[in-house]
């Protein structure tokens, strides 16, 4: 493939999904320099990848999809876990369940306390207002004007969801009218990335006006196979282009926004890594990095499905009519279940009034695939009967996991040992998590329309039967980071607070895999903070 305007350019960043479609759009629009975006992946331009509720026909699709599977787990009963990471121009996000949630203000302040100065929740704020552009309106904490268009659909929710967030109330915890604002905990509604009826992705918001530019290039279907140096400083990618391989130069800096799999894999295919794992693989370390691909952090989920008395999403999808009345409001009005997450209402609480801060967070879904078969995620064909599901992932688990490289080939995927449940506390907050699911599906809200528990069943009650049922069920709800970790210390961390990569120059990593510790929810909107963040942070340091 013909590089159209050469292969040298000012900033090279590897991988165009939520961060890499950011840090485009802001080091281009500067001006001043030439910017080239590799992606592996194609175009986004798809129905189910623009169509809200279409992510489950891109949950399995390995086109767009890299489909990878974890190793074999001891904390999920031995099973090898599905991830899901996106292979498409917006990365994940351009797959994920679009629900827009920074993380408590507290997760940006331990950042800054563990010595990465710049990164407390003060210094982030500004950062989180500049990318979007809220429908709600601006406040003290959102912001209008940004590219991303941030999304309330509480006019739209399904009748479940306000039974679920009455059923909060009914146990005593408070309503949130945003988990973006002064506080994250309560019962609320999810705003989501969509701008009439559609998806908002950062491709969308972010790369695709940007590609007006004649300072910046993307290549598709560019695959990284490693980087290039002179002595300690990065100077290139070798990319796979069809057939063809090539290095794209940079003059002054590479950033890797390949994500928490990819960006550590590409450093040790390039010889940045543990150097006693490098060398059984015959590669020889560059830079012996002990931390990179170590530290992986994740949100580990569950759902409690229920057949319902009343009707749910289900009897609208399931048949071939109602499916087409729903196409038919989407595509028209940008209006229907099609044009909503999966995930309408929520929350974020604590499982005991003596933490110092919410540790779990809940989703309600207004439809149940509880008879889908194995490697199927059939949103658009759910069960045939109402039914619903209710939804946790733990906040801050303390589970460390790690994602080193199988073999020298960069075209291999790399090995993914997530070590969920690896610790005491994370299988006592999970436990005291699915307790919680059923206090609030007993409240007078949600009992009175609940015909019977379908999973795990009411015969599971003990807290050894509860601790198997989540063993057997849960698994990641896809927020890898932590992978190259940002902090002092060049033992337990891959970049420092600048976001560059210790002892190299010109290469830093700006995605989530550079998370100190995992934030409290869905890890979209801090990826794309990191990276505009990034962005100034590098545009400053070549003034």
């Amino acid at each position: 493939m013909a590089l159209a305007r050469g292969q040298t350019f000012d900033f090279v960043i590897v991988g165009a999904g939520s961060a890499g479609c950011v840090l485009a759009e802001r080091l281009s629009a500067d001006g001043r320099y030439t910017v080239c975006l590799l992606e592996a992946g194609g175009s986004d331009k798809r129905l189910f990848v623009q169509m809200p509720l279409g992510y489950g026909k891109t949950f399995y699709d390995t086109s767009i999809n890299w489909g990878y599977r974890a190793e074999a787990d001891a904390g999920l009963n031995d099973r090898s876990d599905y991830w899901p990471r996106g292979k498409i121009l917006g990365g994940s996000g351009s797959i994920n369940a679009m629900v827009w949630i920074r993380g408590a203000a507290q997760d940006f302040d331990d950042w800054a306390n563990e010595g990465n100065s710049g990164w407390s929740y003060a210094d982030v704020l500004p950062f989180f207002k500049a990318l979007e552009h809220n429908q709600s309106g601006a406040d003290a904490w959102r912001a209008t004007g940004g590219p991303l268009h941030i999304c309330d659909v509480s006019g739209q929710l399904h009748p479940l969801a306000r039974r679920f967030i009455a059923a909060g109330l009914q146990m005593g915890y408070n309503a949130n009218p945003d988990f973006n604002g002064a506080s994250q905990e309560g019962f609320g509604v999810y705003q989501i990335t969509t701008k009439n009826g559609w998806r908002m992705s950062a491709a969308k918001a972010f790369l695709r006006p940007a590609l007006k530019r004649a300072n910046l290039q993307v290549l598709k279907n560019a695959h990284a196979l490693k980087l290039k140096f002179e002595g300690t400083r990065a100077t290139g990618v070798e990319v796979l282009l069809g057939a063809q391989t090539n290095t794209i130069t940079a003059r002054r800096e590479i950033i890797l926004c390949a994500g928490a799999v990819n960006s550590p894999q590409l450093l040790q295919l390039s010889g940045i890594g543990d150097a006693a794992h490098l060398q059984t693989l015959g590669i020889e370390a560059r830079l012996n990095s002990p931390a990179v691909g170590r530290n992986l952090q994740d949100h580990l989920g569950i759902n409690y499905t229920y057949q319902a008395k009343i009707p749910t999403l289900n009897e609208i999808l399931r048949p071939w009519w109602g499916k087409a009345r729903a196409g038919v409001h989407f595509l028209a009005r940008g209006l229907g279940p099609l044009s909503l997450s999966l995930n309408q209402g929520g929350g974020f609480v604590k499982t005991r009034p003596d933490l110092p801060r919410p540790d779990i967070q809940l989703y309600l879904q207004a439809i149940s695939t509880f008879h889908a078969l194995r490697g199927t995620r059939p949103l658009l064909t759910p069960d045939p009967f109402p039914g619903f599901s209710l939804g946790l992932s733990t906040c801050k688990p303390t589970s460390r996991g790690e994602i080193l490289l199988a073999s020298p080939d960069p075209m291999a995927p790399p090995v993914i040992r997530p070590n969920a449940f690896g610790t005491d506390a994370d299988v006592a907050t999970m436990l005291a998590g699915v307790k919680l699911l059923r206090k609030i599906s007993r409240q007078p809200a949600l009992a009175e329309i609940i015909a019977n528990e379908l999973a795990p069943g009411p015969h599971v009650l003990s807290d050894q039967e509860l601790i198997d049922d989540f063993r057997n069920r849960s698994g990641t709800v896809y927020h890898p980071c932590g992978t190259c970790r940002m902090g002092r210390d060049t033992s337990t961390s891959v970049v420092d607070q600048k976001l560059s990569v210790h002892g190299i120059q010109g290469l830093r990593v700006a995605d989530a895999s550079i998370f100190p510790s995992i934030i409290s929810g869905n890890t979209n909107a801090p990826t794309m903070m990191v990276a505009a963040k990034a962005a100034k942070m590098i545009l400053d340091d070549h003034l």
